[in-house]
């Protein structure tokens, strides 16, 4: 019924030819230069075809292939500009669109699951796909009741696909490790595989999403879409329109940018508080930047409400972090620690928490020198996040001749952690991306627990001193 490749020999073969390509094109350039073209011309014509072979290949399999490729898209801010310019256009376009299902397909799977007169479920469906994703695709309609809705329908076969692509992909982690400095793709891609199953089911997913939509109702600042039906393999969501945060990040004013930088800062460290929950796909087609709420409680398509500040629309709960308690405190008592230059302190609870293993000995100094630079953004008022400065991060920790390489390769992440240290790497990409200014402090001393110490209270008088019965 699909046209999703899925047999494991086709989508190996079409995985296969990203490393080919890549020393194909390594080869037509060198033909190049003996041909007279200078080594910058040419290196710049094979990135662009080595980036348009990626969205292709990824594009096409959508699946894993396509996730990693939305993973990856977020951490083009590390790349050296010079590379970084030709993927980026591909990698963004992975966060936004891929190929289509034929109608045909996409038909079957709704009467398949919502039976054959699905049709008078609602008042409108439009056949062609508003957004396609690495395992589902998204049409307009609207439902039965009037609502303008989202209708996600899965691609039938994603599982195996999902599963078929990202143990292919990690073998060819060597390979791609080079596009990302100081990152190791194949824990990466790894922790991709382990999220298969829960991504699949449309069951949690709307339970993580409805809890959202519950909690944030009437929020001023982020607006989460309200679940209208859920079945297998279908997901009816309500629409909301909005400026996409790729579009911000490529034409949005400075306004625009810092606006959405602050908006996600304060989801990624709300949500938990808030929820229990840590949305843990921050690609930015999973945002969109909208009016102000008018007077009214509603929200308009175009200029500025009546009243208010522009809002995040956030998107596709099918991957979450579980945290009953909110972030965990040892973040936010490391961060503080660090930000008081406690370097004793914060290399114990490291050592408690499992961040450095009892076989390895470090210096609590040189521990925090390693940590002082990535935590610049917490020190001050106010940050600009640039792609300068996470490529400056990325630098300091790729390069095998700096302390702070030998000092990383040391450092031990355990496993309950990787999520959300994904999820605040994906997010300080997005930030750099927009160039957003953003008063993080402030989002880490409402929402991360242990950031900030907890007020002295003193005894009251009454308990300390005896009563006076004089009068």
């Amino acid at each position: 019924m699909s046209d999703l490749p899925r047999k494991a020999v086709t989508r190996t073969a079409k995985l296969a030819t990203l490393p080919l390509g890549f020393a194909g094109r390594a080869t037509w350039g060198l033909g190049k230069r003996i041909g007279g073209k200078s080594a910058e011309i040419v290196a710049r014509e094979l990135q662009q075809r080595t980036a348009d072979q990626l969205f292709k290949v990824l594009g096409e399999l959508k699946g894993g292939a396509m996730k990693f490729g939305q993973a990856l898209s977020v951490f083009e801010s590390a790349l050296p500009e010079e590379i970084a310019g030709p993927y980026r256009a591909a990698l963004t376009r992975l966060q936004e669109a891929a190929p289509p299902m034929p109608v045909r397909t996409v038909h079957a799977v709704l009467a398949e699951r919502l039976g054959e007169e699905w049709r008078e479920l609602f008042l409108e469906f439009e056949d062609k796909p508003s957004a396609a994703a690495s395992i589902g695709q998204v049409h307009r309609a609207v439902w039965h009741d009037g609502r303008e809705v989202a209708v996600k329908v899965q691609y039938p076969g994603a599982g195996e696909a999902l599963l078929s692509d990202l143990a292919q992909l990690s073998r060819f982690a060597r390979l791609l490790g080079p596009l990302i400095p100081g990152m190791d793709i194949k824990p990466l891609i790894t922790e991709l595989r382990d999220r298969v199953a829960e991504e699949l089911d449309y069951a949690l997913e709307a339970e993580a999403q409805q809890e959202h939509a519950a909690e944030f109702a009437g929020d001023p600042d982020v607006v989460v879409p309200e679940v209208v039906y859920q079945g297998e393999q279908v997901l009816v969501t309500e629409w909301i329109d909005g400026t996409p945060l790729s579009e911000v990040i490529s034409d949005g004013t400075p306004e625009q940018r810092d606006r959405a930088g602050q908006l996600l800062a304060r989801f990624l460290f709300s949500g938990p508080a808030r929820t229990g929950l840590l949305h843990a796909d921050p690609h930015p087609g999973n945002f969109r930047l909208l009016p102000p709420a008018h007077a009214d409680g509603e929200g308009g398509d175009g200029e500025e409400g009546e009243s208010g500040e522009l809002r995040l629309g956030v998107l596709d709960f099918g991957t979450v972090d579980r945290l009953p308690g909110g972030l965990p405190d040892t973040i936010g008592e490391a961060l503080r620690m660090t930000l008081e230059d406690d370097a004793e302190a914060v290399y114990g609870l490291l050592c408690e928490e499992g961040f450095v293993k009892e076989s390895i000995d470090l210096d609590p100094d040189a521990v925090l020198d390693y940590l002082r630079p990535i935590i610049e953004p917490a020190a001050v008022e106010e940050f600009t996040f640039t792609r300068g400065w996470m490529r400056d991060q990325a630098a300091r920790i790729a390069d095998p001749r700096s302390p702070a390489h030998q000092l990383g390769k040391q450092l031990n992440l355990p496993p309950s952690y990787l999520l959300i240290h994904r999820v605040t790497l994906s997010t300080i990409g997005v930030l750099c991306q927009l160039s957003a200014t953003v008063r993080l402090r402030d989002e880490l001393e409402a929402w991360l627990p242990g950031f900030v110490p907890e007020p002295f209270i003193p005894e009251q008088a009454s308990a300390a001193e005896p009563e006076d019965d004089s009068a």
